[in-house]
């Protein structure tokens, strides 16, 4: 019998705000020392009070905005409570039945709601840090407790893993374009929980939660796993336990953690020490209009006014910075050119560009190279002022110095030659030192030709005319 799997995705995104949800306690992710970024608000002592962080909200509204959403009039917030040791307060204060943004789409997945809640502590524990002494240990840091935390939840449309992992990876780009959230998996920026059933009439099953999956690798294999198990019990005619499960990514399975929770079990109720919200008394018109393209969007726009294959495209919009980079690079090809080299704007850039940003570690917006200098250098290579070979070494000169690649190309006479007397004499060089070249291609054999152009290139340091060569070469040899 062939089972139907329906899977719906939580995510949970940590927000770039200065300070926590409802403390002024610093919100900084890259903080090492345990316990540094705390104070009796956050840590949860009697009788503090919290205070909404604005910006937190705004942030929440703009990715409902930006999704689709239907943001309401008014909003609240909500106690939700367990006990947890790395939640101080024996509560936790989230979003329940009134979330700032109801519905949205993404990727042709429906959206059922995005909240806002405050993040928990981390706990430590002994066999994943050699630091804490004892041999069964767990401390823990409050550096994260009362970090603002969206929560994302979707509408079980989803039918299998790699369609879970293309929405995860959208929507960690969506969030980075909106400037909300860095939303590092490997920071734990991000988190997503799988919720996963099979059926075998297309209906929907007993729903499994698999918690805390901290990679898009991570992603699609819980999920795959998960569906092989749940098809090896229906087939054998047993029952799907309703439970929350964890990945264990070394062992590649998941592993039953608890029973599954429902909402009754967390006594929901409205946080008495926070006023309801009303949402219509935000700027919403400044915050639709602070929503910049987004990368479907600019995908598609790419496409069209570049001339960009769908491949080229997602390459330059899997980063906000670097695709306006680009953009702006195009431009000043186009003031200056009738026939802008699109194409060979994205090679330099993807290639050239990004494999010294690689080296050196660098992200766009932190290398010495404008995007006007860039262009130029493009414009110089197109023009026939430098052979290609040349450019590469430029724009390495580029990077180091951040020199406009015109002062680098005069200053160091790495103009191309193009004097047909120069290259003639050069060829007849090529062609005494190499008659067994000349021979194959005579008979034949056209790649003896490339082989005598690379080497008169050598001879001119890179700065010959590739086209004149060949048909020199072509001319001298008969």
């Amino acid at each position: 019998m062939k089972y139907q799997p329906t899977i719906g995705l939580e995510v949970h995104a940590e927000l770039k705000t200065q300070t926590k949800m409802f403390c002024d306690s610093l919100n900084d992710p890259n903080e090492k020392h345990p316990n540094t970024n705390v104070c009796p608000i956050c840590v949860g002592h009697p009788g503090t009070l919290p205070t909404i962080n604005k910006t937190a909200v705004e942030s929440v509204l703009k990715v409902g905005m930006a999704l689709s959403g239907d943001i309401p009039q008014f909003s609240k917030f909500d106690r939700k409570n367990y006990f947890y040791p790395d939640l101080p307060k024996g509560y936790q204060i989230s979003q329940y039945d009134l979330p700032l943004v109801f519905g949205g789409v993404l990727n042709g997945v429906r959206l059922r709601r995005v909240h806002l809640e405050e993040d928990t502590g981390r706990l430590m524990h002994t066999e994943d840090s050699p630091s804490i002494s004892g041999s069964q240990a767990s401390l823990v840091d409050f550096n994260r407790a009362g970090v603002p935390l969206m929560e994302l939840v979707t509408e079980p449309d989803i039918k299998n893993a790699e369609q879970a992992v293309e929405f995860a990876r959208e929507l960690q780009l969506v969030l980075r374009y909106l400037g909300v959230s860095d939303a590092d998996m490997e920071k734990g920026q991000m988190r997503i929980e799988a919720n996963v059933s099979l059926a075998a009439d297309g209906g929907m099953g007993t729903k499994v939660e698999v918690k805390n999956i901290n990679s898009f690798k991570a992603v699609h294999d819980a999920i795959e796993y998960e569906i092989k198990r749940q098809t090896e019990h229906l087939e054998k005619g047993e029952k799907i336990i309703q439970e929350t499960r964890g990945w264990d990514a070394n062992k590649g399975k998941t592993v039953s953690q608890r029973k599954k929770e429902e909402a009754h079990d967390y006594r929901y109720f409205p946080e008495p020490d926070l006023p309801p919200l009303d949402v219509s008394k935000f700027d919403l018109s400044r915050l639709k209009e602070e929503v910049p393209e987004l990368p479907k969007e600019k995908r598609i726009r790419f496409a069209k006014e570049y001339g960009l294959t769908p491949e080229q495209a997602d390459i330059l919009t899997r980063n906000r910075w670097q695709a306006e980079y680009f953009e702006e690079s195009a431009s000043e090809l186009l003031s200056e050119t009738e026939k802008p080299d699109y194409n060979s704007l994205f090679n330099y850039l993807t290639s050239d560009l990004f494999g010294l940003m690689a080296e050196a570690d660098l992200s766009i917006k932190e290398i010495k190279i404008d995007a006007e200098n860039f262009a130029d250098l493009v414009k110089l290579v197109s023009q026939g002022k430098i052979s290609s070979r040349v450019a590469k070494d430029v724009l390495k000169k580029m990077f180091e110095t951040g020199l406009d690649p015109t002062q680098i190309v005069e200053g160091e006479g790495l103009s191309q030659i193009s004097d047909g007397g120069e290259l003639e004499s050069t060829a007849k060089k090529i062609l005494e030192a190499n008659p067994s070249a000349v021979a194959d291609y005579k008979k034949g054999k056209g790649n003896a030709l490339q082989f005598l152009i690379g080497k008169a290139m050598a001879e001119l340091k890179g700065r010959g005319n590739p086209g004149m060569l060949q048909e020199i070469f072509k001319k001298l040899i008969g």
